[in-house]
């Protein structure tokens, strides 16, 4: 089965920046892909150019079998993009402002008005279809953008960092949404800082630093390749943190990770159970009060962590002039 996305050794220079710099990536059909990595990483500018409003300096970048280079008119017909703001007209209603866009995309007048009331149905927006979109709320106002990009029908929904703004509500019915288009089969490539949104939405992930794919898999497989569990206390008392931290250190000479604000302390280990035995014995010798203690997997920031060095980070960063995102 042709992939959705391949790029082999994909390069893209902004002056002397090297945005991509020999990015391999696939995206199999009937998936979302989510590409995850700091500011900086080069997200974003592999999306312009799978949309193919950046052109590569170098390597291949297909998009269902058509190159993006010799076949950009096709790979166009293909995708629909949502970028990391709203582009929605706000003194038009909602279904003015899909019709629209389903216009230029070509279509007749009774087309365009049967694809903007499906994917308003399908987008839980038709209650607020003719209201001016200037009174929508944030999160109604990126269904919308996700709406435009959906009425030409493409194969291939790319979405850069569409959840960036929205509050935590908004953000689940947005999730919502993308995971029923996913189940209506539109394959989506994703790219986020969110680790959570990933996770709950990615069935397969590539982590990007520095233009470069340096891990890809599951959800389940990342976790599993930062090889360590992770032993996670809640303290009683604030006073106790750097005790605890000292006390869980210990364990396997890990360094152990102080979240002051909710009162936590963490540290991965080699083993499993019988560590949380180890854990109890060093925090009560170090008189230590626990609320609450526990073994877990990674979470995907660790697993970055382990990977890079450094955490993802949510400050905004633009390279000459151009997002490398």
């Amino acid at each position: 089965m042709t992939p959705t996305i391949e790029a082999s050794g994909l390069t893209k220079r902004f002056g002397k920046t090297v945005a991509l710099d020999g990015l391999d990536l696939v995206a199999e059909p009937g998936q979302v892909l989510a590409v995850l990595g700091p500011n900086g990483a080069g997200k974003t500018t592999f999306v312009r150019t799978v949309a193919t409003l950046l052109r590569p300096d170098g390597g291949e970048l297909r998009v269902a079998g058509h190159d993006v280079r010799r076949e950009p008119r096709a790979v166009r017909r293909m995708i629909g993009l949502a970028g990391q703001s709203a582009a929605v007209e706000p003194a038009m209603t909602g279904r003015e402002n899909l019709e629209l866009v389903a216009r230029l995309f070509g279509q007749d007048i009774r087309t365009a008005k049967a694809n903007s009331a499906k994917v308003l149905a399908q987008l839980g927006l038709m209650d607020a279809a003719d209201r001016l979109v200037r009174t929508y709320s944030g999160g109604m106002r990126r269904k919308l953008d996700l709406g435009a990009s959906l009425v030409g029908s493409p194969r291939l929904l790319l979405l850069d960092e569409p959840t960036t703004g929205l509050d935590p509500r908004s953000r689940i019915e947005l999730w919502d949404a993308i995971a029923g288009l996913v189940a209506a089969g539109t394959d989506v490539l994703l790219t986020t800082q969110y680790l959570d949104e990933a996770d709950h939405l990615a069935s397969q992930i590539v982590i990007i630093d520095h233009g470069r794919a340096i891990a890809a898999g599951t959800p389940s497989e990342l976790k599993q390749q930062a090889g360590r569990n992770v032993i996670e206390v809640h303290v009683r008392d604030r006073a106790d943190l750097a005790r605890a931290a000292a006390a869980l250190a210990g364990l396997d000479h890990g360094q152990a990770q102080v979240e002051e604000a909710t009162h936590r302390v963490s540290v991965a280990v080699e083993a499993g159970t019988d560590r949380l035995r180890d854990a109890l014995r060093s925090l009560d010798a170090a008189g230590v009060a626990v609320d609450d203690l526990s073994l877990r997997r990674p979470t995907l920031d660790e697993v970055f962590l382990a990977l890079t060095g450094q955490a993802l980070t949510q400050t905004p960063d633009t390279t000459a002039g151009h997002p490398a995102a």
